[in-house]
C-alpha cells in the first residue's frame, strides 16, 4: 500500500468566476426553454458595479438579458454594494452577436442535418472520470470541498450563519492509500481550509467556532476526522470584501472545480453559457456517463474515458479508457463495451440525456457547486446505464473474462 495526500478545492455561488457562470447558463436556461434549437456561446464578465454579457447567441427565444443577469445576481446574494454587487443598481452591458454562418453550415447545416448528422461544435478532447471512493462514484476530496461550500451557502441563505456573505473557497486535503491494482481508499481527512467572506463585527473566533459547529460537522463524516486533522479557518484573518468588487470574474475560470476536482484529467474546455452541440459540454457530459457506468457495473474500481472530436465531424475521432489498473477485465473489453453501450456523436448525445431542454434553471444549476455527483433528475448524465455486451447485461466476476 502507498500512501499520499491529495487536495480538491471548490468555491460559492458568489464567487465572481462563478457568478459568470450562472448568468451564462441561466441565459442558455432561457434561449432552451423558448427554442430547443438556439445555439448559445454566451461569456459573462463582472467587476465593481459592472456585469458583461457577450458572445454569439442564435435563437428564436425572446431573451431579456438585463433582468436575467439581476435576477441571477439577486438569487445569490448579491443585493448590495455592502457585499460586493448591488442587483438593482450595477451597469450591465451586452454585447451579443448571431453564431457565425461558417460554423453553423458545417456543424448542423443551418438546421438542416439530422441528428445522427450533427457535427461537433469545435475541436477537442473530453474526459470522463468515476471511482468507487464514495457513493456518488467521485473523488472524496472533491465532493467534501464541493459540499462544504454549498453548506455555506445553506447556512447562509437560511439564516443559521448571520455573518456570513455570498463570497467564500473551501479546499480538502485527503490522505489515500493506493493498492497494486491502482485502487484508491481514502483513509482520514488531512487538512480543511475555509476562506468565507463575512460582516464587519463578526470576530475571527465567533468564524472559527460557526464553521466548525454548522458547516464541518454536517458535511464531514466524523470517521475522517482525528486530532491531527488541520484546519485553516479564514487563515487572512479578514474577508469582507468580496463578489465582483473584491476580485473580477469570467466565465469558464473554475474547470477543475465543475469537474473532478484534479483528479482524472481535464481537456481544458468550460462548459457554462454553451449549448449541446458545444462538445466541450455534451461530450464531457456523456463520457462521465460511461465512465460511472463501467465503475457502477464492477469492471473497474476507477475509469478514466476520453473522446475527441473534429468541427463539423460527427463521429468522434478517437475513444480511450484507463482503468489505472484496477479494471476486473482487459481495458480493451471495457472499450468495446463502451463503444456498444454510447453513441459519440453529438446529435445523438443530445438526444440520450435531453440536452436541448432547457428552462427551470436546468443548467444554471450546473454553475455551482459541480456537474458530476449530483443527485438531480435534470442530471441525466449522472443516471446509470445498466451496459449490455452482446445484446446481454453485463455481469461482473472478479477475474473472469467475457
Amino acid at each position: 500500500m502507498v500512501s499520499f495526500l491529495f487536495t480538491s478545492e471548490s468555491v460559492n455561488e458568489g464567487h465572481p468566476d462563478k457568478l459568470c457562470d450562472q448568468v451564462s447558463d441561466a441565459i442558455l436556461d432561457a434561449c432552451l426553454a423558448e427554442d430547443p434549437d438556439s445555439k448559445v456561446a454566451c461569456e459573462t464578465c463582472t467587476k465593481t458595479g459592472m456585469v458583461m454579457v457577450f458572445g454569439e447567441i442564435t435563437t428564436r427565444a425572446s431573451v431579456d438579458y438585463g433582468k436575467i443577469v439581476r435576477e441571477t445576481c439577486r438569487g445569490i446574494g448579491f443585493i448590495s454594494e455592502e457585499v460586493g454587487l448591488n442587483c438593482d443598481t450595477c451597469k450591465v452591458l451586452v454585447h451579443v452577436e448571431e453564431q457565425s454562418p461558417d460554423i453553423g453550415q458545417g456543424v448542423h447545416g443551418m438546421g438542416t442535418k439530422r441528428p445522427e448528422e450533427i457535427g461537433a461544435g469545435d475541436q477537442g478532447i473530453m474526459f470522463g472520470y468515476a471511482t468507487d471512493e464514495t457513493p456518488e462514484l467521485m473523488p472524496l476530496t472533491h465532493v467534501l470541498a464541493t459540499k462544504i461550500g454549498a453548506r455555506l451557502t445553506e447556512v447562509r441563505k437560511n439564516g443559521t450563519v448571520k455573518w456570513l456573505r455570498p463570497d467564500g473557497k473551501t479546499q480538502v486535503t485527503v490522505e489515500y492509500k493506493k493498492d497494486e491494482s491502482g485502487a484508491l481508499d481514502p483513509v482520514r481527512v488531512h487538512t480543511i481550509l475555509i476562506s468565507t467572506q463575512h460582516d464587519e463585527s463578526v470576530s475571527n473566533d465567533q468564524i472559527a467556532a460557526d464553521l466548525r459547529e454548522h458547516v464541518i460537522r454536517p458535511i464531514v463524516p466524523a470517521k475522517y476526522l482525528d486530532a491531527d486533522t488541520i484546519f485553516h479557518l479564514n487563515p487572512s484573518g479578514r474577508f469582507v470584501i468580496g463578489g465582483p468588487h473584491g476580485d473580477a470574474g469570467l466565465t469558464g475560470r473554475k474547470i477543475i472545480i465543475d469537474t473532478y476536482g484534479g483528479w482524472g484529467a481535464h481537456g481544458g474546455g468550460a462548459f457554462s453559457g454553451k449549448d449541446p452541440t458545444k462538445v466541450d459540454r455534451s461530450g464531457a457530459y456523456i463520457v462521465r456517463q460511461a465512465a460511472k457506468s463501467v465503475v457502477a457495473a464492477g469492471l473497474a474500481r476507477r475509469c478514466l474515458v476520453q473522446v475527441s472530436y473534429a468541427i463539423g465531424v460527427a463521429e468522434p475521432l478517437s475513444v480511450f479508457v484507463d482503468t489505472y489498473g484496477s479494471g476486473r477485465v482487459s481495458e480493451q473489453e471495457i472499450l468495446e463495451i463502451i463503444k456498444e453501450n454510447f453513441d459519440f456523436r453529438p446529435g445523438m448525445i443530445i438526444q440520450a440525456l435531453d440536452l436541448n431542454r432547457g428552462g427551470n434553471k436546468r443548467f444554471q444549476k450546473t454553475a455551482a457547486y459541480g456537474h458530476f455527483g449530483r443527485d438531480d433528475p435534470d442530471f441525466t448524465w449522472e443516471t446509470v446505464k445498466v451496459l449490455m455486451r452482446h445484446g446481454k447485461p453485463v455481469k461482473v466476476i472478479a477475474g473472469a473474462k467475457f
